[in-house]
C-alpha cells in the first residue's frame, strides 16, 4: 500500500443505486471490511428500508442514506460536499444506478432513449465528476462504474447498450486523466444477475434459461459476484489496476 492510501476500514464509499439489488450487496461487502457506506438512491422509502436491513445484518457497520437524483448536477455536488463535510473525505465511488427500457429501434421513443441515457450515462458523468473533486485534493480515490455486458450491443436495447458503452468510454477517459492523482477508474460489466427486479419479470424463466445456455458457467450471476469484484477494485490492493472492464458474466461476453 503506497503513501496516502487508506485501508478499507478507514474509507468512505458512496454507492448510487444503493437501494437496488446490486448496490445493497456492494454496500454489505464493503461494510464487512469496515468501510463507512453512504447509500444514495432516488427512492427514499426503498433507501430507508435498505439501510435498516443492512444495519440489522451488520450491526457493527456504519451506514448513511441520502436521497439523490443523479441527473441533477447541483444535487450531486451538494451530496458529495455533505459527505466530505461530515466524514472529512470520500475515497470510493460506485455507480450502481440505472435501468433499461427495452424496445426495437424503429419503435423506440425519444423519451425512452433520453431517459435511459440521461440516468445511466449522464448521471454517471455527474457523479464521477463531483466525486473526483475531493479525490484529486486528497490524491487518492477508487471509482468503480457499473456498466453491463450489453455494452457489446443487444437487439432491443439500443438505448441501454449505447449508455453502458458510454459509461465504459467515460471510465477509461477518467482513468487516463486522473491516474496522476493516484485515482483509479474501472468498470464492471455484469451479465444476467439474479435480482428481485429480474425475478419479477414475466419472462424471467425464459430469460434465465437462455442465460444458462449461453453462459460458460451454467448459472445466473448473484449480486454477491458483482460485490466481490467491486470490493477488489475499491481496495488499496488494486492501486495499479485502472481503465479496465471486468466482465462478471459467467463467460458470456458478446
Amino acid at each position: 500500500m503506497s503513501d496516502g492510501e487508506r485501508p478499507l476500514n478507514q474509507q468512505v464509499a458512496l454507492i448510487t443505486g444503493g437501494a437496488g439489488g446490486l448496490g445493497s450487496r456492494v454496500a454489505a461487502r464493503l461494510a464487512q471490511s469496515g468501510t463507512t457506506v453512504v447509500l444514495a438512491d432516488l427512492n427514499a422509502d426503498a433507501l430507508t428500508q435498505t439501510r435498516k436491513a443492512l444495519e440489522n445484518e451488520y450491526p457493527a457497520g456504519r451506514f448513511v442514506d441520502f436521497q439523490l437524483d443523479v441527473t441533477d448536477g447541483s444535487a450531486v455536488r451538494a451530496a458529495v460536499d455533505s459527505i466530505v463535510s461530515e466524514f472529512g473525505h470520500l475515497d470510493v465511488l460506485v455507480t450502481s444506478h440505472g435501468f433499461p427500457r427495452d424496445g426495437r429501434l424503429l419503435e423506440m421513443s425519444y423519451e425512452n432513449w433520453h431517459d435511459v441515457v440521461n440516468v445511466c450515462l449522464t448521471g454517471t458523468f455527474l457523479c464521477v465528476r463531483e466525486a473526483a473533486r475531493p479525490m484529486v485534493e486528497q490524491s487518492y480515490g477508487r471509482i468503480v462504474t457499473i456498466a453491463s455486458r450489453a455494452w457489446h450491443g443487444n437487439p432491443g436495447q439500443a438505448n441501454y447498450s449505447a449508455a453502458k458503452a458510454g459509461v465504459i468510454g467515460l471510465t477509461r477517459s477518467v482513468a487516463k486523466e486522473l491516474g496522476r492523482h493516484s485515482i483509479t477508474a474501472n468498470s464492471i460489466a455484469p451479465g444476467l444477475i439474479e435480482t428481485a427486479s429480474l425475478r419479477n419479470l414475466e419472462r424471467f424463466d425464459q430469460i434465465a434459461e437462455r442465460a444458462r445456455r449461453d453462459n460458460s458457467i451454467k448459472r445466473l450471476g448473484d449480486p454477491t459476484d458483482v460485490a466481490a469484484a467491486v470490493h477488489y477494485l475499491a481496495s488499496p490492493q488494486a492501486g495499479f489496476v485502472t481503465g479496465e472492464v471486468l466482465h462478471v458474466s459467467g463467460g458470456r461476453f458478446g
